[in-house]
């Protein structure tokens, strides 16, 4: 137990992380989240929430090239959200489902995994700030 009686993974948490503009970014952002949700003991939501964080960190790479992202891990007793943060103002499309097209189909998982999922604008300075926005999801801890 920790402070006052309550578990650590009851608590409220708070993380963020700076991710260049590299193409490793997408595999150090995953292995972030999958370690700080881990360690809180939620391991239920990891799989899932990796995955999403890989899915929105590769697009922050791939189409808001030259600033990096910046990726916001929430986390409270009953919902987690992440936010990924880049420079471009252009939202995210859900491309139609085509079986000849690689790639393409990272929004589509991100729904079917994630409770919600949506863009918002602005991002911190240093990777867009009134120029960026942010790219979100939830899922549920319990």
């Amino acid at each position: 137990m920790g402070i006052l009686g309550i578990g650590r993974e009851q608590r409220p948490h708070s993380y963020t992380l700076y991710c260049p503009p590299l193409d490793t970014s997408p595999c150090i952002a995953r292995d972030f989240v999958a370690s700080a949700l881990r360690r809180l003991r939620l391991d239920r939501v990891a799989d899932a929430a990796t995955l999403c964080t890989s899915e929105l960190a590769t697009n922050a790479y791939l189409h808001a090239p030259g600033l990096g992202s910046l990726l916001w891990l929430d986390v409270r007793p009953e919902l987690l959200r992440i936010t990924v943060y880049d420079g471009s103002r252009q939202e995210p499309v859900v491309r139609p489902d085509c079986a000849e097209r690689e790639g393409g189909r990272g929004l589509r998982l991100v729904g079917e995994l994630a409770d919600a999922w949506g863009c918002c604008p602005g991002a911190p300075l240093g990777v867009g700030g009134a120029e960026g926005k942010g790219v979100w999801f939830t899922i549920a801890c319990r």
